[in-house]
């Protein structure tokens, strides 16, 4: 059952409106039904007065017939011939008998209850002493109507009516009877038309009937039921509804034939209530009709209203609540506004997609210029790293050159690498800067692979070993036995762990304590970098991960930063699907870092130095000359990165743009390109390009070196044919090795058979 019920759950505004119809039509229903009920008692009361005279008019009627008994039984007595010779006394009574119709018999019943004297003769002697209406005749000294008798003379259903005859003495000394025909006793109700389905009964004093419309062969002598009886004796004689063995319903009056002292007999009339309430009935089902006729009009009604001035409108509503939800703010309901309520909430439905729809504007054009700032920020930022950059790049190489050139003198060494170190710091504060500014936006893409958490910290240890150095920290390693694997980028771990050092080394004394501790967590690897130098408040800890978030900075903590290193380290672990965390015991104990990273339940591959990698630092070794091509706008850095080639050995020519370099290349035929990208006729992608269409430099090995940092910036220059990419100042060791790569290849493609 209850999973049917959902079925019929009124989950619309039609079927809501139906119902509230049918709820108010509920009450004329209800009195509809009950005015029929009224109806039918009134009906039913009515007939009780009508049945009630109709039968004391049977009653009657038969109280008469009975009454002519009497008399005639009364005449009778007064005949001397009846108490006289058998033979005068039957021939009295037959003549009686021819005169008066209805009667069976006539009849003489001495004391002893012998009947002497018969209208009828008689085959057989016959006694009657134990009929009771003989003896109460006797005991009562008058008239006495008796109950049904099958005649022992004449073999018929009957009636005995008898009365005393008394002498002059008063004595009873015989009684008369007559015998009356139970056929002729109903002739004097046939007269009274009766509704179909209806009875005529009357009963004797002990419930056996002598008289009954219709059949009434089939009915005398027997019992009326005990129902029925106890009604017929009730003193009131009050009417009742009584079920008959047929099964049929009736309404019952009763009347008494006669006084007391004439019968005990008494009539009942049943006439079947539907016959009463036939009228009432036929009346309600009309009622009940044309309220079910408007029901269903109403209904209809109720329906198509709904639908056309309710369930139509909110539709609209509901489409044009759809379609502003899918962001078509454009969308109106349509609909008149009135003072109804659907009126008033189309308007503001409407309303508030025109509110909206001025909001999404207004946030558009705010998205648009923000995105423009945004923009303009990475270009800026890109300018700013470019022009910062630049005039790194000479310094950088510079100092190289200088060290280079008067490595015997301390002095210079020790000034170059102070200027090294410097120039190493500016560039890491301007790779910060731009990391940050990709991360923060997701524009970051990993190269990850299965690696070995060991080798990240010890390239991360190599990479800080200078500050430590010079700032003489004492730095623990506490590293796992085996391999730690774990999968992702070497280059971004290797820039969280440093950055984390770095952080350590910043904020620690000189002289103090650092540990880095490598330890296996079950599912992750847990590493820690904890230090006792100034410590953290603990408002401080809660965000030590944001942007531009520092410590104090004190007068010797000089390399203090922008406060982007933590941020970064934090957004590339989680990158990596690890976590970072801080803590610290308060200010002057301490802090430790934390960085969770998921392992890798594979082994990793051992790390084998490749044939390549081999050939390379062979050929490094063996410093073959080569033929480059300087191509910068910037005179010192295009100068200073001349001086240092020079130095190395290799034959160098200088261009200070694009068209300049393109006739160089075409008599000069390099054999390593070291453009600039930001040139002022054309930019180094257009250049790489034409300089990839020259014969003379098709094969050579083009070298981006540049200002510009950005993703997007190495994309461009990787499509435009460049081989390598390099970030000024440019890292000479690494443009070492990559000429020295260039001159291995130049020396096989010089040795091999033609």
């Amino acid at each position: 059952m209850s999973i049917l019920l959902p079925r019929f759950r009124l989950n619309s505004l039609r079927s809501r409106l139906m119902l509230l119809v049918a709820l108010a039509i509920t009450p004329i229903a209800v009195m509809t039904v009950l005015g029929g009920v009224r109806e039918r008692e009134t009906a039913i009361r009515a007939s009780q007065e009508n049945l009630q005279r109709l039968t004391g008019l049977a009653a009657a009627n038969e109280a008469q017939s009975i009454e002519r008994a009497r008399q005639i039984l009364v005449d009778l007595v007064s005949v001397p011939d009846l108490m006289g010779d058998a033979a005068g006394c039957n021939a009295l009574l037959a003549d009686v008998l021819d005169r008066n119709e209805g009667y069976v018999n006539f009849g003489l019943i001495q004391l002893n209850g012998d009947v002497t004297c018969s209208a009828v003769p008689m085959l057989h002697p016959v006694n009657l002493g134990d009929r009771r209406h003989f003896k109460r005749a006797i005991a009562e000294r008058r008239f006495i109507a008796g109950d049904y008798i099958f005649g022992r003379v004449i073999r018929k259903h009957t009636i005995n009516l008898t009365y005393p005859v008394i002498d002059r003495a008063g004595r009873v000394v015989a009684v008369v009877f007559a015998a009356m025909d139970l056929a002729g006793l109903d002739t004097f109700v046939s007269d009274i038309n009766l509704p179909p389905g209806s009875i005529l009964e009357t009963a004797d004093a002990v419930g056996a009937i002598i008289s009954r419309r219709p059949d009434p062969e089939r009915w005398f002598g027997q019992k009326v039921s005990p129902a029925l009886l106890a009604a017929m004796r009730a003193p009131d004689h009050k009417a009742i509804v009584l079920r008959g063995e047929e099964g049929i319903e009736r309404l019952h009056a009763f009347a008494p034939v006669g006084g007391p002292g004439l019968s005990e007999y008494t009539v009942t009339i049943g006439v079947p209530t539907e016959t009463i309430t036939e009228a009432a009935r036929e009346s309600q089902w009309v009622n009940l009709l044309g309220l079910g006729v408007t029901t269903m009009l109403a209904l209809l009604a109720a329906w198509l209203a709904g639908d056309i001035l309710i369930v139509q409108r909110v539709r609209k509503l509901m489409d044009t609540a759809r379609r502003i939800a899918a962001g078509d703010l454009e969308a109106r309901s349509g609909i008149a506004y009135g003072r109804e309520e659907i009126g008033r909430l189309g308007a503001a439905l409407d309303e508030m997609a025109a509110t909206l729809q001025k909001k999404e504007a207004a946030r558009s054009q705010a998205e648009r210029e923000l995105r423009a700032a945004d923009q303009r920020k990475d270009e800026f930022l890109a300018m700013l790293a470019h022009e910062l950059r630049n005039p790194l790049a000479p310094i950088s190489t510079g100092a190289h050159l200088l060290k280079l050139l008067h490595s015997d003198n301390a002095q210079i060494t020790q000034t170059c690498a102070i200027i090294a170190r410097q120039v190493e710091h500016m560039t890491s504060l301007v790779d910060d800067l731009l990391d940050v500014s990709r991360v923060t936006r997701g524009l970051v893409s990993l190269s990850t692979q299965v690696l070995d958490l060991r080798q990240v910290v010890d390239d991360a240890a190599e990479q800080i070993r200078p500050l430590i150095t010079a700032r003489r920290h004492k730095v623990v390693l506490d590293l796992p036995p085996g391999p730690a694997n774990v999968k992702g980028d070497h280059k971004r771990l290797v820039q969280v762990v440093a950055n984390l050092l770095n952080n350590a080394t910043k904020y620690t004394p000189e002289g103090g304590h650092i540990g880095l501790q490598l330890r296996d967590a079950g599912d992750d690897y847990v590493l820690s970098v904890s230090d006792d130098g100034i410590g953290m408040e603990a408002s401080l800890v809660e965000r030590v991960f944001d942007l531009f978030t520092q410590a104090e900075r004190t007068p010797d903590r000089s390399q203090g930063g922008l406060g982007l290193g933590l941020a970064l380290a934090k957004s590339l672990v989680e990158l990596h699907g690890g976590s970072v965390s801080a803590a610290s015991a308060g200010p002057g104990k301490g802090s430790t870092f934390t960085v969770r990273l998921p392992r890798f339940a594979q082994h990793a591959a051992h790390l084998v130095e490749s044939s390549i990698d081999a050939a390379v630092r062979q050929a490094a070794s063996v410093s073959t000359p080569l033929r480059v091509l300087v191509v910068d706008d910037n005179l010192d850095a295009a100068h200073t990165l001349n001086l240092f080639l020079a130095a190395a050995g290799h034959r160098i020519e200088v261009a200070y743009n694009a068209f300049d370099a393109l006739a160089v290349a075409k008599v000069f035929a390099p054999q390593v390109c070291l453009l600039d990208i930001g040139l002022p006729d054309m930019d180094g992608n257009e250049l790489a390009r034409r300089l990839r269409r020259l014969p003379q430099t098709a094969g050579a090995m083009l070298v981006a070196a540049t200002g510009y940092g950005r993703q997007q910036d190495r994309d461009a220059a990787r499509e435009a044919g460049f081989d390598h990419y390099m970030v000024k100042p440019v890292n000479t060791v690494q443009l070492s090795e990559l000429l020295a790569q260039a001159g291995a290849a130049s020396e096989q493609r010089q040795g091999a058979p033609r």
